[in-house]
Order: C-alpha cells, then structure tokens, then sequence
C-alpha cells in the first residue's frame, strides 16, 4: 500500500514549466507567505517568456522574497502583486505603485477568500516531503494557504526537503495538489538581529513590566532580539504571536516559556508562522510545544483575550506627544500594520491583567527624534490613540491610560531624548498643550538616576521604585491631596490645604545634582499610582543631606519608608555623601522607628517637641541619645 501511494503522489510531479502552462491571462494567483515562499515557482514564473503569464494578478498575505524581489513597473504588465502587509521591502514597492495593499484585520482575511471577495485561481504552497500516508505539512507558515486551497481551481505543491514539519493545523494530503514540484531553492532565512546599548535599555524598561505568567506576542527585530535575554529568569511565560523567532526558541529551551498558565492552547505556544535560522527550522520539526494554526484562530482578539496577562509588544517608528503613533516601515521591518496591530490590542486590552506597549528608542540612528509633537507627515499609522497604555523607551515608561493630552505630553517628554526635550516644550507650549509656564531644568534629562527596582511587601503589594520625574506632578498632587490633616503636618511642620500646580510643579522638577527624590508606585487596574516619596537635598554647609519621607496612610506600617531609606543612602553614599539629617516631631513614632532601622546607627537631640536626627555613614557604632534643651 505504501508504495502504492508514492507511486500515485509521483506523478504528480511536473517540472514547473509545465505548471506555467496551465495559467491563463487574468488569472489570481496565491503564493504562500513569508519565508515559506515557494521560492523555485515564483522565479520560473518570473523568468518565464510563456505569452500566456499575462495580466496576472499574486495574493501574498507576507511578502519578505522573491516576489517583492521581482516587483517593478516594468513588470507591471504581466503581473501585480496584492500584499495585507506594508512591511520589509513591500511598503517602498507599495509607494512606489508597484504592489497593491490591501487593509485588512488579518483575522478576517480567511473569510475574505472564503466568499470569493479575494478570488483565487491557483494556489501555489510550499510543502514538506510527504509522510508514508501521503500526508505534508504546511511548515513554517500556515495563514490562509488551506483556505486558498480549498478555493483554487489548480493546487500546486512545492516540495521542499528543508523545511520543518510542524505541529497544528498544519497537514495536507497530497490528494489535494492537482501538481507537484521539487524545490531547487532553499527556504528563506533570517540571521539573529544584533542590537546596541540603546535597544538593550529599552528592551529592559519593557521587560521590567512582564511579570511571571504573562503571555506574550513577538515578532523579528533587534527589540525582540534584545528583549528575549531579559525574560530569560522569567517563569512560566505563554506564547500566542503572529511571528515564531529564535529569542522565543530561546525562551521555550531556557523554561522561561512553558505556557502552563494560557487559557488558549494551554502547554502550547501559538502562532501562524514561523521565521529566522537553520537552527530555528531545525528545532521546529516535529516539536510538539510549537502549534501552528490560521491566522483567523492566531489573530481572534477574542481568542487572545483568553489568555490571562496578554502582552501585546509592538515596536513604534515615530510617536507624537499627544499619543499618535507611526509604525515602521522599509526593510528590517517584519511586524504589523495598523489593522493586526488593532487585533492584538484589542485581545490584550480584554484580557484580564493585560497590557498593550509601544517601544521604541527615542532617537533613529540617523539621531533624528523619535518623539515629536506630531507624526501626522508619517505613513502607516496606528491611530487609535484611546487604546494607548505604554510607551517605552531607553529612558523610562509613559503611561497613557486616564492621562489628559498635558499629562501624555508631558510623560512622553520625559522619555524622549534629554537632549529634544527642551524643543518639545517650547513646541508644546506654542501649541497651547503644555502649560505657558511649564517648568523645565536643562540638565534635567542627563541627570536621571538609573533607578529601579521592584518589592514585594506584606499582602503581596507589589511597589516599583524609581527616580520623580516631571510627568509626576498630577499623581503627587494626588497623593498630597489623600493626606489628612495630621499627615500633612508631619511632613511639611505646618497645616498646608492646597497644593497648585505653580507649587508642584517646582517640587517634580528636581535638580538632581543637590537633590533625589525617589517615588514608590503601584499598578492600580493599568494605571501607575504613586503611593510613597523619600528625598534628600544636599546641606549647603557640609556634605550631608536632608532627608523626609511621605507614605500614602493606606500602605503604612509595611515597612515602605524603610526600603526607601535604605535607597537613599546607597545613592548618596555614592555621590559622596558622608550622611543624612532630618527633622521629625517627637509623637512622630513610626517615622522615628524608620530612622531606627537604618543600616547605620542614628543620633538624636530633641528641641521643643522635635528630634534633630543625624546619620554619619559609618562602620563604628554610635547610639541613639537624647538631650532635652
């Protein structure tokens, strides 16, 4: 029986010629996506001078090959390509009026063709060696093609012994080619993205917010290149992506990915299709833990949605400071337009604990700035600013979500390139979106500490530590305006009722040479909440600095206000700082115990109700005295 079957798949075997010969002028032609282009087809029918490859219409759903190699005007007689994707090469062939795009959700893509609304006379895949039953996989790209098939009117299988056989909804029975052909082309391979200094900083800002458990999309790039190596201590992440690269292969063989926490494909990571290097293809044949499947399963934003902690990472080229976004374009680029983008968004804004982040660095490498007061002028648009929640570069986070198009404003410029951001204020102010007398300190930007770090305290609160920033001046004044009377008083020794913006303003924008301010936030339902402050500034007439501290009187008594001491002096002790003072009201007991439980050991004297605590940063041992004056 086995030979039996051979035998009959065997003869279907054609040279490509003669699979040429069967297309008639005006006919759709569907070639498989990406690198599971069937590369040997598409350079015979490109090379070929048969007078009936006329007036030709190809349906590519990724172009990354040869197909785009092969676009131009002067091909444009014998056939035009329609794409669903402006990335790599085909959005300058798309520009150029070569290559027709077409906007669509990817998830409805299959329905499109279904219904004849994209009409397919022949479908051209590329394919596995058949197994003894006479069954193939679809290998690294599965998308459309079994939708494609089903409505061709010729069904073309190109063999290719070097490309995986995969798991899923990949497997076609060579009763379903009407032809088959022996590739002479090798598959299309991508090398790992080398990344700098800048992409590894961003990649870390966005790794920071990935916790255990989340489930994440990725795609081809130096980000993801760079983002795979921070998620490698990470547990238990799912998978469900468009792209599958090597830094997910990566993550699936370090542990990090074990996907036991997906409610979709549990134990599985999803995706449609597969790209980048021999190793890649190689460790994906016959793995069970990949699961390939059509883009209208893998692009479902309902299906996404069952994914708790859903993580949709896109990167952005150009972003304004009221939250446009302009995607990349040209060639590296192999993630989505707008309409997948809005899919994947819409999963992760569904899921429950999910988030949506744009990353990108703050400069291109021309040093041109990524972040601008308006990307208008720029193609390939994601547009919906209201379903904005992160964005991301080498120099923090911005958080969109509630924020006004003042507070985005000046979020985003906080994380644009120090040296653009005094440009953006004066562009903002002209443009009535900042306040007219908007604060901003030169030096500011360059003078950021690098601090971050992440706590676990009683109950599982869970509080992220990082330098004020300008952007902060809302969410301070919030926190001052939660304070009662009593909290009020100990921090500032006198009963303040307001706080207005020309007062807070002075107080975010923090001269980092003589001052630190550290802030405490938690994630309150997408949106950061600062809960806690702990400053110093330098004294004038010795090197010692002033400290306070404020804790929101929800999160009291966790220790807090200690973590953030401890902080303090490992940042001052590194700027040269000899030790701290502070000032605090004598029935003040619980900030008195946070002194106490100083890695160094305090002196006190107390005058008219308040204790004048001093903190030299030294080994020997002192006491805590006290003298009443």
């Amino acid at each position: 029986m086995e030979g039996e079957d051979t035998f009959k798949w065997n003869e279907k075997v054609v040279p490509p010629d003669e699979v040429l010969r069967k297309i008639e002028p005006g006919m759709s032609i569907f070639l498989g996506t990406g690198v599971a282009e069937p590369r040997t087809l598409v350079k015979n029918l490109m090379s070929s001078n048969l007078t009936n490859l006329t007036d030709l219409e190809l349906i590519q759903i990724v172009s990354l090959g040869d197909a785009i190699a092969f676009s131009s005007t002067a091909t444009a007689q014998k056939y035009r390509l329609k794409t669903f994707f402006a990335g790599w090469a085909a959005s300058k062939a798309i520009m150029a009026g070569s290559v027709d795009m077409i906007p669509c959700r990817f998830s409805r893509i299959p329905k499109l063709i279904d219904s004849g609304a994209i009409r397919v006379d022949i479908a051209f895949v590329q394919i596995t060696p058949p197994d003894s039953r006479g069954y193939s996989s679809l290998g690294v790209s599965v998308d459309v093609a079994k939708h494609a098939m089903t409505q061709a009117a010729i069904v073309v299988g190109e063999i290719n012994d070097k490309v995986p056989r995969t798991m899923g909804n990949t497997f076609v029975h060579m009763d379903e080619f009407d032809f088959l052909i022996h590739a002479t082309d090798p598959p299309i391979y991508f090398p790992r993205w080398p990344f700098d200094d800048v992409i590894d900083r961003v990649a870390a800002n966005v790794a920071s917010l990935i916790e255990d458990g989340s489930c994440l999309s990725f795609y081809s790039g130096a980000l993801f290149e760079a983002l795979g190596k921070h998620l490698a201590r990470k547990r238990n992440l799912g998978i469900h992506t468009f792209f599958f690269t090597d830094p997910l292969m990566d993550l699936v063989k370090c542990g990090a990915v074990t996907n036991k926490k997906k409610g979709h494909f549990h134990d599985k990571s999803l995706t449609a299709y597969a790209q980048g290097t021999p190793e890649l293809m190689k460790w994906l044949h016959r793995n069970p833990l990949i699961e390939f499947q059509g883009i209208d399963v893998v692009s479902d934003h309902m299906r996404i949605s069952m994914n708790d902690k859903m993580i949709a990472i896109l990167p952005a080229r150009k972003v304004d400071i009221t939250g446009g976004i302009a995607l990349p374009i040209g060639r590296g680029n192999v993630t989505p337009g707008p309409g997948q983008a809005q899919e994947f968004f819409a999963g992760a804004e569904h899921s429950r604990g999910g988030r949506t982040i744009f990353a990108l660095p703050s400069r291109n490498l021309q040093g041109q700035p990524n972040i601008l007061l308006s990307v208008d002028e720029y193609p390939n648009q994601f547009t919906n600013r209201e379903s904005l929640d992160l964005i991301i570069t080498e120099y923090g986070i911005a958080y969109m979500i509630g924020r006004t198009v003042r507070e985005r404003a000046q979020a985003l410029i906080d994380i644009a390139h120090p040296d653009d951001r005094a440009e953006l204020i004066r562009q903002a102010k002209a443009a009535n979106i900042l306040y007219s007398d908007q604060i901003f300190l030169t030096e500011s930007g360059h003078l950021y500490p690098d601090i971050i770090s992440t706590q676990t305290f009683r109950d599982g609160l869970l509080i992220r530590f990082r330098a004020l920033k300008p952007s902060d001046e809302e969410e301070m004044r919030r926190l001052f305006y939660r304070f009662s009377d009593k909290a009020v008083y100990y921090r500032y020794f006198t009963p303040i009722k307001v706080m207005p913006h020309a007062k807070m303003q002075e107080y975010v924008n923090v001269d980092y040479r003589r001052c630190m301010s550290v802030v405490g936030v938690i994630d309150e339902d997408g949106i950061e909440r600062i809960i806690a402050e702990g400053r110093y500034v330098r004294l004038q007439d010795r090197p010692y600095a002033d400290t306070a501290f404020v804790v929101d009187e929800k999160f009291q008594g966790r220790g807090i206000a200690t973590s953030l001491l401890d902080m303090l002096i490992t940042y001052a002790r590194e700027r040269g700082i000899k030790g701290f003072t502070a000032d605090v009201l004598a029935d003040n007991k619980a900030m008195i115990r946070v002194y106490e439980k100083s890695r160094y050991p305090i002196q006190a004297v107390v005058e008219f109700g308040v204790y004048h605590l001093t903190i030299p940063f030294t080994d020997r041992e002192a006491s805590f005295s006290e003298s009443a004056q």
